[in-house]
């Protein structure tokens, strides 16, 4: 789902390429609006106004990249341009409007949304992944077409060219647009996103610490899971709103990024939280980890004194490496990323979206979920050195070794009593570990889970097990791992291969713990004075609330379904199918060609009988696919990557420019038929854009 680059600068960006042919913008046709004060929206009446049509998913951190990227665009031209986000659900939990009201509300999307559950839309624009941008002018046709993030420093030049063009015209209307501000609520937490126990460290035995995520703080809770005992960063009480004086804590909501102390410090949405062993914390001076997700950093928290410090992270979203561009974009999947220590100062470097830490007590680290490049990070807080754990900041789903696998959106970790490192790894709805060999070698494999479209709730066997964006996982004492099943609602327990009372081998199984919560992100166990697990504490993130359940004495069997991600298929005609994929590099960069060819494809289906021919990893953005007519309906999965960097057409690159990778990744519903009976406008071809003119 992934449209990758360098970040860049408004003023250094190139501008994206006009459309060639002046195309008609489609109607804007979904179930209801939102942010509009209940008021229906149509593209006549946006007439005089740059439109940004935001093609987005909340599951998606790409799509959630964007937003953030598009508030100071926003910002700017807030009289003349409006943005709609247009929601288009990949889950069958996100189409749920209650789950896309929250979702609006938790990321704080400040302009109106159309949500589009049955992707009419969506198909309307032509769209095929997550994130894409479609910008229409004052007049009402499409200039742009453009997939993936990193595009909106190139918008800037775009806006003020047509922003020029139609003012000299006499269409462009300055003024408001059509967003109503929905009214603020006062909770103590808001939309919390992980907890740890804090042992005797708290303010009072038994406490915990929550990321309450939606206020931009952190909050340490009683043994009672409700008493607020006091609130780490927010912004100043005294400028909370009147209507929430009398709450137990300070209402906050002020997001930025400020160290200091609890009443001065900033986060802007917090997630991941660490408490370090006690000896660590001593020699480091600070004793819990943050991952400050949307700040791009790491933080410190010394509960003595409250006073909080930035230990990663210098803000800058990183997007990808670009010393890995040009060879990634040229080779198969099995290129390998460097997992040696970054050799910069950890407050240099660019992180992107940090979503859990965990602490290696083997390694002596921290390691982070690194959801924005699909990556596992570590950090020596003692050292303070930042290394690449895993991942090659590829987005799919392959085990292997650490420096070749693939994730999509770490988003949980726990560390069992063995050393594995369990991984919630959310877009391919899997658990995933990580295991370090006698020689220190890491290797990467799926305990459940098969890809990136594939969900569903289902028990039993691993291999045919399905989850459904997992942000959560607890190791367990018993090398059984429990699971927050986010869009589920459930709380999961995935169990190895072991033997019973008896002796007899039981094989390795999955099962439901609890049903019915709201997006539970994270669960806790707490043990009794022997050790045994007595109860499970769910951070429930819609619930805004944290809940404390009892460890069931039998754990349910649940089948409901396997699911594959819900777009509209294409019928096409057996035989063979012409794919292209179009690129179009900005204006002041040029396809990379230093090497051959930079472009590849990597084509696969579900299922695999469909391809007779043109699966596999090849250079180029074309191939000939053969499909088998035995089969009449499945998905193509197809990746398209292409390298350009910094430079003259007609000129070398120069050795130092900067390069960047452009990669998109589409599951693409086909409905087969056979030649003679197909229905009129089967295709015989499938176009795609990775960037550029549509």
């Amino acid at each position: 789902m992934d449209g990758m680059t360098e970040q860049q600068t408004p003023a250094e960006a190139p501008s994206v390429p006009r459309a060639a042919s002046r195309v008609r913008a489609s109607a804007l046709v979904g179930r209801r609006w939102l942010n509009t004060g209940g008021e229906q929206v149509t593209l006549e009446d946006l007439r005089g106004k740059v439109v940004v049509l935001d093609f987005w998913t909340f599951c998606c951190i790409n799509c959630l990249h964007v937003a953030d990227e598009l508030r100071p665009l926003e910002a700017e031209f807030e009289d003349v341009l409006v943005t709609v986000g247009v929601h288009s659900p990949k889950f069958e939990h996100e189409a749920d409007p209650d789950a896309l009201d929250a979702a609006v509300e938790r990321y704080e999307i400040a302009h109106p949304v159309l949500d589009d559950p049955e992707l009419t839309t969506w198909q309307a624009y032509s769209a095929r992944a997550w994130p894409t941008l479609v910008v229409v002018d004052p007049e009402g046709y499409i200039v742009a077409h453009l997939s993936g993030e990193g595009h909106v420093a190139g918008l800037y030049s775009l806006v003020r060219e047509l922003v020029a063009e139609h003012e000299a015209k006499g269409t462009l209307h300055r003024g408001s647009g059509p967003y109503v501000p929905p009214a603020p609520v006062a909770r103590d937490l808001k939309f919390p996103g992980k907890a740890i126990a804090l042992g005797g460290r708290g303010t009072e035995p038994g406490s915990l610490l929550v990321a309450d995520t939606g206020h931009h703080r952190l909050v340490e809770v009683a043994p009672d899971l409700t008493t607020v005992l006091r609130a780490v960063g927010g912004g100043d009480p005294a400028q909370a709103p009147e209507e929430a004086a009398d709450l137990a804590a300070p209402t906050p909501g002020t997001r930025g990024h400020r160290d200091g102390g609890p009443a001065d410090a900033l986060f802007s949405e917090p997630t991941g939280l660490l408490l370090l062993p006690e000896d660590v914390a001593r020699q480091v001076g600070y004793d819990v980890v943050v991952a400050d997700t949307v700040n791009h950093r790491l933080r410190g928290l010394s509960l003595a004194t409250g006073e909080v410090t930035t230990l990663a992270g210098n803000g800058v979203q990183k997007l990808i490496d670009s010393e890995r561009v040009r060879e990634a974009a040229r080779e198969d999947e099995g290129v390998a990323v460097d997992l040696a220590d970054i050799d910069a100062d950890p407050l240099t470097v660019s992180l992107s979206s940090p979503w859990d830490v965990a602490w290696d007590p083997a390694a002596h680290r921290v390691v982070v979920a690194m959801a924005g490049t699909h990556q596992l990070f570590s950090f020596d807080p003692v050292a303070r050195v930042l290394s690449v754990w895993a991942g090659t900041g590829l987005e799919g789903l392959t085990d292997g070794p650490a420096d070749q696998a693939w994730f999509a959106q770490t988003s949980g970790l726990s560390v069992a009593a063995d050393g594995t490192l369990w991984l919630a790894d959310s877009e391919t709805s899997a658990v995933r570990r990580v295991r370090t060999g006698e020689d220190g070698a890491r290797t990467v494999d799926t305990a459940v889970g098969t890809g990136l479209f594939d969900f569903g709730h289902v028990d039993g066997d691993p291999a045919q097990a399905r989850l459904q964006h997992p942000l959560g996982v607890t190791a367990l004492p018993d090398g059984s791992v429990l699971v927050a099943d986010t869009y589920n609602g459930a709380i999961r327990r995935y169990a190895p291969e072991g033997t019973d009372a008896a002796g007899r081998p039981v094989p390795a199984s999955v099962s439901t713990v609890a049903r019915g919560l709201a997006e539970p992100a994270d669960v806790l166990v707490e043990h009794g004075e022997d050790g045994a697990p007595t109860d499970i504490v769910v951070v429930e993130t819609n619930a805004h609330r944290l809940v404390r359940i009892a460890v069931p004495q039998e754990y349910l069997t649940v089948d409901e379904g396997a699911r594959q991600t819900a777009r509209p298929s294409t019928d096409v005609v057996a035989g063979e199918l012409e794919l292209t994929v179009g690129f179009a590099a900005p204006s002041g960069q040029k396809l990379d060609e230093r090497w051959g060819d930079p472009t590849q494809l990597k084509v696969s289906s579900s299922p695999e009988n469909l391809l007779l021919e043109g699966a596999g990893t090849s250079v180029g953005l074309t191939r000939t696919l053969r499909l088998d007519p035995g089969v009449t309906e499945g998905v193509l999965h197809i990746t398209a990557r292409a390298a350009a960097c910094d430079g003259e057409h007609g000129r070398p690159i120069p050795d130092n420019a900067a390069c960047h990778l452009y990669q998109q990744d589409w599951g693409i519903p086909v409905r087969v038929h056979a030649p003679g009976a197909a229905p009129e406008g089967a295709e015989t071809r499938l176009d795609l854009d990775l960037r550029g003119i549509h």
